[in-house]
Formats: C-alpha cells, sequence, structure tokens
C-alpha cells in the first residue's frame, strides 16, 4: 500500500490545481474526483499500478471507482499533513471510520418508512386513526389499493356551466382539461398509465396543520405520518414527469 500511496501523491502534484505552496489540496483531490474531472481521470491512467486499482473494465470500458477512490485519500495515511481547511475533522464515522457525512450509508429514517399510508378522503377519516400497510408485510392491500380505479360521476364545464355526459359519450383525455375529486394517490396510480412520462408540471399544495375543518385531508399528521404520506406520493408522481420536467411543493402553515 505504501508504494501505491506514495505513485499516487507523485502523480497527483503533476496537476498544478492540486498543489498549494508545494503541498497537495487534499480535499481539492476528492472534490475532483467525485465530479469526474476528465483533466484528473487522465492523470490517473497514465500509472498502470493506479489504473488497475481504481479502475475496473466492463463490458471493454474502463470505469473510475470514485469511491474507493475518495475512501483511499480520505484515509488518515494519506497527506496526513497536507495542506487543507479541516486538518483536524470532527464529526461522526459509522462502525468503519468512515464519517458519515461521506457515506452513502446514511438514510433519513422515521417511523412507518417502509409503508404506503392510504390517507382518508371523508370528512369522518379527519379524526381516524391512519392506515398503514408495510410494503412487506402487506403487499396484496397495497396492490389492491394502488390498482388503477374507474372514474365515475363525469360532468363537463364550459362557459355555461355544468353538464352531465350523454351515455354513449366518449372523452379524449389528451384534449381535455382535468378536474379530479378524489385521494391523490389513488389519482396518481390511476393516471399512470395514460400519462407516464408526459407531465410538465405537477405542482402540489399538501396539508400541513392549516385548522379548516373544510380541508378533507386528516390535517392532524405528525410528523413520520406526513413525511410518509408525501413520500408515498411524491416518489411515484415523479414517474409521471417527462424528462425536463418539474416539481413545486407549497409547505406554508397558516398564521394564526
Amino acid at each position: 500500500m505504501q508504494n501505491l500511496l506514495e505513485e499516487l501523491i507523485r502523480l497527483l502534484t503533476e496537476d498544478e490545481r492540486l498543489v498549494s505552496e508545494g503541498k497537495l489540496l487534499k480535499n481539492k483531490v476528492i472534490e475532483l474526483a467525485l465530479n469526474m474531472d476528465a483533466g484528473l481521470i487522465k492523470l490517473l491512467l497514465k500509472n498502470e499500478s493506479i489504473k488497475r486499482h481504481f479502475f475496473a473494465e466492463i463490458g471493454g470500458v474502463l470505469v473510475f471507482d470514485k469511491i474507493k477512490f475518495q475512501k483511499f485519500v480520505s484515509n488518515k495515511q494519506f497527506l496526513p499533513d497536507s495542506y487543507t481547511a479541516f486538518k483536524n475533522k470532527i464529526g461522526l464515522v459509522n462502525e468503519n471510520g468512515d464519517y458519515l457525512s461521506e457515506s452513502r450509508e446514511v438514510v433519513l429514517a422515521w417511523p412507518y418508512k417502509d409503508c404506503v399510508l392510504e390517507g382518508g378522503q371523508t370528512k369522518e377519516d379527519q379524526k381516524r386513526d391512519e392506515i398503514f400497510w408495510n410494503e412487506t408485510l402487506a403487499p396484496d392491500e397495497i396492490d389492491r389499493l394502488l390498482a388503477p380505479k374507474v372514474w365515475t360521476n363525469f360532468k363537463r364545464y364550459d362557459k355555461d356551466g355544468e353538464h352531465a355526459l350523454s351515455e354513449n359519450e366518449k372523452i379524449d383525455f389528451s384534449k381535455e382539461n382535468l378536474i379530479i375529486k378524489g385521494n391523490n394517490l389513488l389519482a396518481l396510480h390511476s393516471l399512470y398509465k395514460r400519462f407516464a412520462g408526459k407531465v410538465k408540471l405537477i405542482y402540489i399544495d399538501p396539508p400541513y396543520n392549516t385548522e379548516k375543518d373544510s380541508f378533507r385531508y386528516n390535517d392532524n399528521f405528525n410528523h413520520s405520518s406526513w413525511l410518509t404520506f408525501m413520500k408515498n406520493r411524491l416518489e411515484f408522481a415523479k414517474n409521471l414527469l417527462k424528462e425536463e420536467g418539474i416539481i413545486i411543493v407549497m409547505i406554508m402553515k397558516q398564521l394564526i
């Protein structure tokens, strides 16, 4: 390992971007590696030992393992006295001694994270205990909940007001502006087949303790329930977006 350390240090000093006052900039090395900097990649490929250690050949293409490189450079044996603003770094580490801020193992966790929150839609549902279906323990219930639903009670609105549709009238969804009243989780899954990858903009204004009796969702979620409620809907809503589409979330607590 010592030979690899010495070879890497010697190689990196050839890049003037990585040197200040005669010393290597450790943080700059990591920054360029994580950004897959072309100059740094070309430099590393010059050395066979480094290429063999930090690159893998997949289907005839060399792939740079930037995470492995980052861990190697972050090791205290690499440039222990290097010029950096964080020479003596303090922070939380995992069992392997890696900083949590630099580890991909860190996730935001909360109760019911691996569940689907049904989300009541009637006024009576506002006071009920919310129903959480665990993704592992209740796959059948979740499949039934999220299966596309039949839309009923269609009405058409125009400049003359509200009109009932005739019995045999067909609707061309690509040419209509739709207002769907109902649980938005169920609506999203019912829209998927027809609108997946076609939506330019999704704008949502989710419930957040507005204390309005007229609101049809449970408006008194605790934090973990609210996170689950949002996670279920946002993760799936992304499937409807075009590649250049965007999601806007409006959250504003009512001022009393």
